[in-house]
């Protein structure tokens, strides 16, 4: 906090100070609630049919003395586009008279802005007396609860000033610290608590960099410990622990919605249970900048307990600064959501965003996609849309740690360029080189091939339980197979660059279908109906599968060849690409005849009518595995002929 030199303007007065700012922050507990009160009051005069917002506990935390404002939402009602309060006499005496008590503490100080607050006080005082109708116009609940800036004063806005101030004479009264917390008349119980907040505050103060906030006040207040920290430089960012007892109290107040939304989920994770901080607000209020109030409460078993909340709590404050910033220039990549979630992790991996910002933000990640391949990224692409939301998420999270570690360090915003660049590249090598699925999905058909190779070899067409077994895997692998097709149709759906290696996937799918249907045929055959299978129709069943399994690997084979071609690929490289595809291709001629060998055995050896057609059943699923395969060969022959520059329109076999 900014020091203002205050000691010779309040000469003896200064003795009461202390008292004085206890009792003006329990009055700015009591405004707040009070204006909250009048919000809900006009929420429900505006649609009478929503629930009433449940202030208890609100109330309870604020230290309110006033019954009827619990119940003032319930005597409102509207009409004529204005708001008819019973109560309002009331409510203008108890906010004068609080305001009263929140500008004490400036009372006898020469401070220009001190005396330009008093003045303000002044006004809106005489403001509140005329306010005897019980009734508010448009205007008038503006001038009461608007938070926007730039625009005339309001009554919230002076609360929001007060406050301010008060924050700085504190700081300035205090003359002892704990940790680098201000403190005051403590408990000899107090400082350990004091301690364990600044504990976890102190780990993560480095994430901020040089941005100002987090700075601490603390002091006891009768039976209550609080400790109040001014997150940054925002008016309404503000949060007050009050602690009684083994019972810990977070009021909380954020302009953003979403940015409290993140503070409740990282809050939940150390105990927090939130009270109604959605009826809390009304959005039809000052265009919808109202701030967002909310009210967390800890019960804990023990000192210890309290003092692991209070350092947790500690801790993830440095998480809120910028933090809508952070989110913003997150969104110019993926989607919200997406952005939440980063952020989320970011801070679990108590890394934070503010590194990422200081180095350079999203521009970071636009020169990085713009220095890598045009192959890889287009002009107005967007992250997620390329690299899928895992990817994208994984992505910048790591960004912003790396960031984190890189800013703290002292490196400069270029070299943190060059990383981030390197970190993309990575991440595109490894999770979205272009035959990365494809090459899953034909390791799933070398499976299947394999399954069925040594289920002839082990004579499980006699073995029900293992058939069965068999059919039982294969079916697991050909949905994972389908899977990856889906993630593929995915990625073509939002980037055209990728529909010829859909077309390729969904070649090789069907080879995987042919190949698990085999499967669960030779596990119905395996029951009753392999009668008829002599020694010499097994070995041409085997013979078959050698050959089908001798494509299925050849065409794994072509893949790890073709992911690595391009222009500037070798020679040798090439023609072992070439020999893997007509290898293929003589498999699938090869498995014809085979094919047509096994159908000749079956016909002359097996006069069961069931075991007779499923065995021919069986070998032309294995031998239409092999023609997927050579469609697969042939289309990927062509996009690797296009890939090294060679005419693709190359001549079927």
């Amino acid at each position: 906090m900014e020091k203002v030199d205050v000691v010779a303007a309040l000469g003896q007065s200064k003795l009461l100070l202390p008292a004085r700012i206890k009792a003006a922050l329990a009055a700015n507990d009591r405004l707040k609630f009070a204006l909250t009160a009048l919000q809900a009051a006009t929420a429900h005069a505006a649609d009478g049919s929503a629930p009433l917002a449940d202030l208890r506990r609100d109330y309870a935390a604020a230290h309110v003395n006033a019954p009827w404002m619990l119940v003032m939402q319930e005597a409102a009602w509207s009409e004529g586009g204005k708001l008819h309060l019973p109560d309002l006499p009331r409510l203008g005496k108890l906010l004068a008279d609080d305001i009263r008590l929140m500008a004490r503490p400036l009372e006898g100080s020469a401070d220009a802005a001190h005396l330009a607050l008093l003045a303000r006080v002044d006004h809106w005082c005489d403001w509140l007396v005329r306010l005897n109708a019980g009734v508010l116009d448009d205007a008038q609940m503006v001038a009461l609860t608007g938070g926007r800036r730039g625009e005339d004063d309001t009554f919230h806005i002076l609360v929001m000033d007060l406050h301010k101030s008060l924050n700085r004479m504190a700081a300035d009264m205090s003359d002892d610290t704990v940790d680098g917390a201000h403190v005051w008349q403590l408990d000899a119980g107090d400082r350990p608590r004091v301690a364990a907040f600044m504990r976890g505050l102190n780990r993560t103060r480095k994430l901020k960099l040089d941005h100002p906030g987090l700075d601490t006040a603390a002091t006891r207040d009768g039976a209550r410990l609080l400790i109040q920290n001014d997150i940054g430089t925002n008016d309404a960012h503000v949060l007050v622990i009050q602690m009684e007892g083994l019972s810990i109290t977070l009021t909380y107040s954020d302009l953003h919605e979403r940015r409290f939304a993140f503070f409740q989920e990282l809050l939940s994770e150390i105990g927090a249970q939130w009270s109604g901080v959605g009826a809390r607000r009304s959005a039809g209020l000052n265009a919808g900048a109202d701030y967002v109030v909310g009210t967390a409460r800890f019960d804990c078993a023990d000192a210890g307990a309290a003092d692991a909340v209070l350092e947790g709590l500690g801790a993830r404050i440095v998480f809120l600064i910028d933090w809508n910033r952070a989110r913003k220039r997150l969104n110019r990549l993926v989607a919200k959501p997406l952005s939440v979630a980063v952020l989320i992790e970011a801070a679990h991996r108590e890394a934070g965003h503010m590194g990422w910002l200081m180095a350079g933000a999203e521009q970071l990640v636009f020169d990085a996609m713009e220095a890598l391949s045009p192959d890889h990224f287009r002009v107005g692409d967007r992250l997620d849309g390329v690299l899928g939301e895992a990817e994208a998420r994984d992505f910048l999270t790591e960004a912003l740690v790396l960031s984190s570690n890189a800013m703290q360090a002292g490196q400069t915003a270029a070299l943190v360029a060059d990383q981030i660049r390197l970190l993309l590249s990575r991440h595109v090598g490894r999770h979205r080189d272009e035959f990365a699925l494809l090459g899953e999905h034909a390791a799933f058909c070398q499976a299947l091939a394999e399954g069925i190779r040594d289920a002839l070899a082990h004579g499980h067409e006699t073995d029900v339980k293992a058939a069965r077994k068999l059919s039982e895997r294969a079916k697991v692998w050909e949905r994972k197979a389908d899977h990856l097709v889906m993630r593929l149709r995915d990625q073509a759906a939002g980037n055209a660059r990728w529909l010829p290696f859909l077309r390729l996937i969904e070649c090789a799918d069907d080879a995987a279908d042919e190949l698990e249907e085999a499967v669960f045929v030779l596990s119905l055959i395996a029951e009753h109906d392999h009668h008829g299978w002599n020694d010499e129709l097994r070995a041409a069943l085997r013979r078959l599968a050698d050959k089908v399994l001798d494509a299925a690997q050849d065409h794994v084979k072509a893949l790890a060849v073709a992911r690595t071609l391009n222009e500037a690929s070798l020679a040798e490289d090439q023609d072992e690409f070439l020999a893997a595809c007509w290898r293929v291709v003589n498999a699938e001629k090869l498995c014809d005849a085979l094919t047509r060998d096994v159908r000749r055995l079956f016909v002359r050896h097996v006069s069961d009518a069931a075991a007779l057609s499923l065995g021919t059943d069986f070998a032309a699923a294995l031998e239409a595995s092999t023609d997927a395969l050579l469609r697969t060969g042939y289309a990927m022959r062509g996009l690797v002929f296009t890939r090294v520059g060679a005419d693709h329109q190359g001549r079927r076999a």
